[in-house]
């Protein structure tokens, strides 16, 4: 699985994989998320503009043995942009015909690994087993509301209006820990606290 910056010539192709992974939810009672329309093309270009948009393109090794009608040569995307700070996590979905593979996880990691913020952050359903307790999973805590920055809480009110606050919703974090400096690094003995393992 490889994972790049995604061109413009893909975000129909985006929007296409968003229909295929929002079906899951109509099977536990979620038909109005399934059926939403993911945002157009001219929407999604935003991310390519002011943010960040990776997709994750499977070798010949990654595919499905009996591809499904929908799958293409995109497996899954993030998008993200910054927010007060932190990059926040706009959207990360996978094929249903690659799902279980780790790359949600792969993407995420690779956002991680390539930012300079401080943190990661992300809204998402509470009670749905592949949104917030996959997300905790990844490393993400859930936000008090107290810790809501200002953007955050105008992402919610969006979201609010959008209909989605008819299931419980949540903000989630996931402070990023930047490697020590060559430095202090080497001042670090095993058994010192803090060493790095």
């Amino acid at each position: 699985m490889r994972i790049r910056a995604a061109m413009r010539d893909e975000l129909p192709l985006l929007c296409e994989l968003e229909r295929a992974a929002g079906a899951p939810f109509a099977a536990i009672g979620m038909p109005e998320i399934a059926d939403d329309e993911p945002p157009a093309p001219d929407e999604l270009a935003h991310y390519l503009d002011a943010g960040v948009a990776l997709v994750a393109v499977p070798d010949a090794t990654d595919l499905p043995r009996q591809p499904g009608p929908g799958t293409g040569p995109i497996a899954g995307y993030l998008l993200a942009e910054p927010v007060d700070g932190a990059l926040h996590i706009e959207q990360v979905s996978v094929h249903p015909d690659h799902a279980r593979r780790g790359i949600g996880r792969a993407l995420i990691e690779h956002l991680a690994a390539g930012t300079d913020a401080p943190a990661l952050t992300l809204t998402t359903f509470a009670d749905v087993p592949w949104n917030a307790p996959y997300y905790a999973r990844c490393g993400f805590r859930p936000l008090a509301d107290h810790e809501l920055t200002p953007g955050l809480r105008e992402i919610r009110r969006k979201e609010a209006e959008h209909g989605l606050d008819r299931w419980p919703r949540l903000c989630m974090r996931r402070d990023l820990v930047r490697d020590l400096t060559p430095d202090l690094r080497q001042g670090l003995t095993p058994d010192a606290p803090g060493a790095l393992s």
